[in-house]
């Protein structure tokens, strides 16, 4: 698939030092049509799955697929809408996957998902794989960690800080396909976007091994395409216990 004018896109997955399949996904789709992309801009999607070697893989896959088919075939509406409507989806055909097959009940994944149309962004997300945005000034989480420590750090309980070595730190609190119903994290509006901004995408496989500075200087010093290459091998350098997903999206 070309890649319209206006952004330049790298995506890198990794299975890791320590795991024997990747159970990590992720996709970058644009309409065919110039009409349906000025409607639909571009969208982006990275899951980590959970339960096992094959449920996890099979649960971010599905999760991947159903998000894109569902902002890529519904007619135009609200952008954030459709994100929305693909993870509610998403979250039903994992139930659905796993109660057909029982060996992988428990199945489940991250998932965050962007948007980018005329200069705004859209986002959509659940679990513990993260979006930031690079500037030249800072690097700027935009998502939380719905995870057992990520609560601990929002009640004051633990520092960001030591939530990075937290033993517990993995531990979910929500991700689709688990539970009866899923509580979607949006943005109250869409964010401005400018030349030059830069949105990274990644599961904790990345986030995990190196700081917030590091993948700061990564992606400003290098190519979208260097950059996701040279995080990966800084993460796996330390060990890289997790699989390792990445794309980087500059907007230009």
């Amino acid at each position: 698939m070309s890649i319209r004018p206006g952004i330049e896109v790298a995506s890198l997955s990794d299975l890791g030092c320590q795991r024997e399949n990747n159970e990590d996904s992720y996709s970058y789709w644009e309409p065919a049509s110039d009409a349906e992309f000025a409607q639909k801009g571009r969208l982006a999607v990275v899951a980590d799955g959970m339960g096992g070697h094959e449920g996890g893989q099979e649960a971010s896959r599905i999760a991947v697929q159903v998000i894109q088919e569902i902002y890529g075939d519904t007619p135009a509406t609200d952008p954030q809408a459709l994100l929305t409507a693909g993870f509610q989806e998403a979250h039903q055909r994992i139930q659905s996957y796993a109660t057909a097959h029982p060996k992988l009940r428990g199945m489940g994944t991250t998932a965050t998902a962007v948007v980018v149309l005329a200069n705004q962004l859209h986002y959509a997300h659940i679990g513990d794989s993260r979006l930031y945005r690079v500037t030249r000034e800072e690097i700027t989480r935009l998502t939380h960690d719905h995870s057992y420590v990520g609560r601990l750090v929002e009640s004051g309980v633990i520092s960001a800080e030591e939530a990075e070595a937290h033993p517990q730190r993995n531990i979910l609190t929500a991700a689709l396909g688990a539970g009866a119903e899923i509580a979607v994290e949006t943005p109250p509006t869409p964010v401005p976007l400018k030349t030059g901004d830069i949105l990274v995408l990644c599961t904790d496989g990345l986030w995990g091994q190196l700081t917030d500075l590091e993948l700061q200087r990564a992606v400003l010093q290098n190519s979208p395409a260097t950059a996701c290459r040279a995080l990966v091998n800084l993460a796996r350098e330390r060990g890289g216990p997790d699989n390792i997903t990445v794309q980087v999206l500059h907007v230009v």
